[in-house]
């Protein structure tokens, strides 16, 4: 195998014409320089020099081996800056996965402290609900992923093979038309909305409703079902119906003609960051998770 070290020595002793010479160069001695391309030329398994007295030349082998020198050598430079780069932040890529309501209040200002406090490090984002966002994860198409799982989640949703790095617990909160019989109450029981019409969330999101309310004792009549939050909220501010919607969602969007209740039992969902073990060891994937945990405290 050839070694990076024995090539600059090599261009040395071709540059200078002498053991000697390319030891001054190189600020080592001489029997390092001759040792050191014995060794390459152990490796090679071919003369490089020509030793005629105190003269040095050098074979066809080692001309064509200074040659590509050159480009290995600076190669490897580049290489070893653009890896310090990295591993200082200067410079970094990571692609992050998010579900809606994450990406639209966790994910902005964890991403603009990351920018400021390390602008060379570049971060990608796309959208994805999971289970669908942990499986783009565990087959390499993304870095971190921002998920949620509700209490009592499935086998399935297991993450004993990731870093999971807890962010916050997002309560399930009713949301009621202005004027509706409930919308000034304290806290309500979820029973207290069995004979309403229902506005339902995301697929993961409607079937924990259908859990909470099957536990109260009804089937939720679900006569409007979307996974855009933002029409939910409209849904119910226009009378349509009610639904129980996480707090992160509510946060990113104004209710209009809307109100909130306390629904009890509480009901959370987890909300986390996920990554590789490998990748939590990279430098510009770990400042993601350290950002999403302080957007999450806020």
């Amino acid at each position: 195998m050839i070694e990076a070290r024995h090539l600059r020595v090599l261009r040395a002793v071709a540059a200078t014409g002498s053991f000697s010479a390319a030891a001054r160069e190189l600020g080592c001695t001489q029997p390092a320089v001759s040792q050191q391309m014995k060794a390459l030329e152990s490796s090679t398994g071919t003369p490089l020099l020509i030793r005629t007295g105190r003269e040095m030349r050098l074979t066809q082998a080692g001309e064509a081996l200074v040659r590509h020198a050159s480009g290995i050598l600076a190669g490897l430079t580049a290489a070893e800056e653009e890896v310090a780069a990295i591993a200082g932040l200067r410079a970094g890529r990571v692609r992050l996965v998010s579900f809606p309501s994450g990406s639209s209040t966790l994910v902005p200002c964890a991403l603009a402290a990351l920018r400021a406090a390390h602008p060379g490090t570049r971060v990608s984002l796309v959208e994805a609900e999971p289970p669908r966002s942990v499986e783009m994860l565990r087959e390499g198409d993304c870095d971190v992923a921002l998920a949620f799982r509700y209490e009592g989640a499935t086998a399935a949703e297991e993450w004993g093979d990731l870093i999971v790095r807890p962010l916050l617990a997002d309560r399930l909160v009713g949301l009621v038309p202005e004027g509706h019989r409930l919308a000034g109450a304290d806290s309500v029981t979820i029973g207290e909305f069995a004979d309403e019409s229902w506005i339902a969330g995301c697929p993961r999101c409607r079937r924990q409703l259908v859990e909470v309310c099957e536990s109260a004792g009804f089937v939720p009549r679900i006569d409007f079902a979307t996974d855009d939050y933002p029409a939910v909220i409209g849904l119910v501010g226009a009378g349509l119906g009610v639904a129980v919607l996480p707090e992160l969602a509510i946060e990113s969007v104004r209710p209009k003609g809307a109100v909130t209740v306390t629904v009890e039992p509480a009901v959370q969902r987890e909300i986390v960051a996920l990554t590789l073990p490998d990748l939590a060891q990279v430098p510009a994937v770990a400042a993601t998770l350290d950002h999403l945990a302080r957007a999450a405290a806020r």
